[in-house]
């Protein structure tokens, strides 16, 4: 039995019984259903219990396995762009943040700096790492769900703005059957790259299933790293990169394998024990470099090796049974991840010797000045622990509850060693090589929650829900950061006060602790007008926790919080259907972050933020012929004065001399006020062939690259950009043949954009050193052609 009729068989026995029923009988099978059957039924989990997607108060995107497959989805990023309220931000794989309906700040994802403003799940269990969401590899995925707005009440913390869920097939009882798909592919002005992937899932028993998958993509470059040179005024040292000069020298390899053991202990109880692994290797920069050494896009000069390997695994378990009438799902699991990067630094180097001349206080042993070229190697360690229990009542009572216990603890291992080859022992941090400055720290977060929801039919059509969450939290940092005392009176070693406390620190110089407890809430009123048209009111809240300055004399920052008051309606009319919300919401004591003294974060609440917006998606489905057009409008404003200098006023003149960064009405940066996409797809017989040819475009519009009205002018603001997607292919029930064109007209849009130092610094704005500022801007990808092949057995 292959999984395209297993699909097809799950989507009937959906429209006879009843997405409640389902999940009332067989609850794994039913999170294992593919997103959308023949009939159109699209199966979610969004509210922890498997129902239509039309019945679902809130908005909501769901991308089934099908259409991934359709849509030539890979990885996060690919998803994204095919979900309108869904903005994000990277720099090269594995290292992205996601961002909904315009909640964003312009956050640089610091090891230190504040949690992710949304969550992200890998099916019961939550992945959200400070440096943004894992990078999974997307293919025998059952679906990827977008849940716009605050999710705090059943997600919790760091569900702030919303939650994507990644949910993977399940074990299958009814048979053995596997897949293997191929492709290759080539992006425009780079290199060749392909696709090997395949899942087998064994019937054990009737009543016992192994699920086996893996695979391995190797994605071509398409940077080219050119020949440059510098002179350090200083010390009069020229620096060239002729041993790194690249053609498409940003290449990734990944790799990884998922199993799944189902087994059903009687009608009432099962165990998913579950074990995922990935590794990423990554060469050069995702970036075209801004600058008087380049001309051309997709270019850059480093004068550093630049790489990355992301290696990590998570192992899961699952138990679901029944207690009396009532469904207990206990859920728990481990994620370990580990990161090494190496990264060119000499912008800081050059920019600080020729606007201060710090070239002057770097030398070697001997007295005599070293180069000061500038490089990072770094080392991350993350292990998450979590745990969940909840309970439900019966779905089809009048009165249904559904309640929980939440707990989770991360630890966060960092290792940064900025370098530079060849100085003096004296101004070398102790214990290093050669560290001008070392970061060596444990970050520890801590969430504990109970949650609850109860819904009560008033009406046969009106429903009442409210829900709640009391959460603890509880975030410590402790380490080390700084130079040698040789080299500096007062960052570093020079500021210690306490023997090392983290293991390859030379001392402490930081140990801080903040928690609090509080509660968040969430009320919706739903009407049914019709059994396939129903309109919600909700009010939400969700918020994120607060944690540590690693900056002494910093206070810890505290939560933020976001409201949301929202309108929809979600409608099916025979082949077509329109889903349409309308909100606001008031983001209250933002968390801001940004780059202060000696690059390092800082993060304060020091913001107020109002956003309006609508969110629609419609479509039409009827034969062979599926059309599909989805948007989404955010004005989202700060409301109060962002000011240099915190207070509890806002006011920009108080203290005396401080500095207005940006002014109420200030739109915030990252997320366009409109993103929008379009799909068109025919599907036509060709003897006991289905052929297709399939169109999409997707449109984002400008965007400012900071909230700070300085910074932004240095950088610039982002432009609109368009892709346009096409593919044609056939298929039976054994073979599927694609070919496909992903951003066909090879548009250059900017994703994201850095420099190495402080933009008024590194970005040169007044041309003291007559070279101009360096700056990084983060492109998708080039045009990619690609033949795809997959055989179902």
């Amino acid at each position: 039995m292959n999984s395209s009729r297993f699909g097809c068989r799950r989507s009937v026995v959906v429209a006879l019984l009843g997405s409640s029923a389902i999940a009332a009988a067989q609850p794994a099978l039913a999170q294992s259903a593919p997103a959308a059957g023949e009939d159109g039924v699209i199966l979610v989990t969004a509210q922890k219990r498997t129902e239509n997607l039309q019945d679902v108060p809130i908005a909501i995107t769901a991308l089934g396995g099908e259409k991934l497959r359709e849509l030539q989805v890979k990885e996060l990023q690919d998803a994204v762009k095919n979900i309108p309220s869904v903005t994000i931000q990277t720099t090269q794989p594995g290292f992205s943040q996601v961002y909904f309906r315009g909640v964003a700040s312009g956050e640089n994802a610091n090891h230190s700096g504040p949690l992710p403003t949304v969550g992200t799940y890998l099916d019961e269990m939550p992945i959200t790492t400070i440096q943004g969401a894992l990078d999974i590899h997307a293919y025998d995925i059952a679906r990827v769900e977008a849940l716009a707005g605050p999710q705090g009440t059943i997600y919790g913390a760091s569900s702030m703005a919303g939650t994507i869920k990644i949910v993977t097939n399940k074990p299958d009882y009814s048979g053995t059957y596997g897949a293997a798909d191929m492709e290759l592919n080539s992006v425009a002005h780079g290199d060749v790259g392909g696709v090997a992937q395949g899942f087998l899932n064994f019937r054990l028993s009737d009543r016992s299933a192994l699920r086996v998958v893996g695979w391995y993509r190797h994605d071509g470059g398409y940077i080219d790293n050119i020949a440059g040179s510098r002179t350090y005024p200083v010390s009069g040292i020229t620096q060239t990169n002729a041993d790194l000069v690249e053609k498409n020298y940003n290449d990734v390899d990944t790799y990884g394998a998922r199993m799944a053991l189902g087994i059903e202990l009687d009608d009432d109880w099962t165990i998913t024990p579950t074990l995922m692994g990935q590794v990423q290797k990554v060469n050069g920069s995702f970036a075209q470099e801004r600058s008087s050494a380049v001309s051309k896009k997709l270019q850059t000069v480093q004068y550093n090796p630049e790489s990355s390997k992301d290696e990590w695994y998570q192992a899961a378990l699952t138990i679901e049974g029944k207690i009396g009438n009532w469904d207990l799902v206990a859920t728990g699991g481990i994620l370990n991840r580990k990161d090494r990067t190496e990264s060119d630094y000499s912008d800081y180097s050059y920019f600080y010797d020729a606007l201060y001349g710090s070239g002057e206080f770097l030398y070697d042993n001997a007295g005599d000045l070293v180069s000061p070229n500038q490089y990072i190697k770094g080392r991350d360690k993350y292990r998450r622990q979590f745990g969940e229990l909840r309970i439900s009542s019966p779905q089809d009572s009048r009165l249904r509850l559904m309640a929980g216990l939440f707990a989770q603890r991360q630890v966060h291992e960092i290792t940064q060693n900025y370098i530079i080859d060849g100085i003096a022992d004296a101004i070398t941090v102790p214990g290093t090589e050669s560290d001008i400055w070392l970061t060596r720290q444990k970050r520890v977060d801590r969430d504990y929650a109970a949650f609850g929801e109860l819904s009560f039919d008033i009406t046969d059509q009106l429903t009442a829900t409210g829900g709640l969450r009391v959460y603890k939290y509880k975030n410590s940092l402790v380490g080390f950061f700084g130079y040698s005392a040789g080299y500096s009176p007062r960052t570093g070693v020079a500021a210690c006060f306490e023997e090392a406390k983290v293991a390859g620190s030379p001392c402490t110089n930081l140990d801080a602790k903040t928690s609090d407890t509080g509660s968040i809430y969430k009320a919706n009123l739903t009407y049914k007008l019709t059994p396939d048209w129903l309109v919600y009111a909700t009010w939400s809240r969700g918020f994120r926790p607060g944690g540590i300055n690693r900056r002494g004399g910093q206070p810890p920052y505290a939560p933020d919080t976001l409201d949301n008051y929202e309108f929809g309606w979600k409608s099916q009319i025979g082949a077509f259907h329109f889903n349409y919300a309308m909100f606001r919401e008031d983001w209250s004591n933002i968390q801001l972050s940004f780059l202060g003294e000696n690059g390092l974060t800082l993060i304060r609440n020091a913001g107020q933020a109002r956003i309006y917006g609508v969110e629609f998606d419609m479509g039409y489905r009827e034969g062979g012929l599926t059309l599909n057009a989805s948007g989404s409008y955010n004005d989202a404003k700060i409301t109060k004065d962002f000011c240099l200098i915190a207070n509890a006023t806002f006011d920009c003149s108080i203290p005396d001399g401080n500095t207005r960064l940006a002014q109420a009405g200030t739109h915030l940066p990252i997320t366009a006020r409109f993103k929008g996409n379009a799909l068109a797809r025919y599907e036509f017989p060709i003897g006991e062939w289905t052929g297709h040819i399939q169109g999409a475009v997707n449109y984002i519009g400008k965007r400012r690259s900071d909230l700070r009205n300085a910074e932004n002018a240095i950088k610039g603001e982002f432009a609109a950009y368009t892709t346009a997607d096409f593919s044609i292919g056939i298929k039976n029930d054994i073979w599927r043949f694609d070919i496909y064109a992903n951003n066909m007209f090879d548009s250059n849009g900017v994703i994201n954009s850095s420099v190495q130092c402080l933009e008024t610094t590194c970005g040169d704005p007044l041309g003291q050193t007559g070279t101009g500022g360096v700056f990084y801007d983060y492109v998708i990808r080039p045009r990619v052609i690609g033949l795809k092949i997959g055989r179902d057995f």
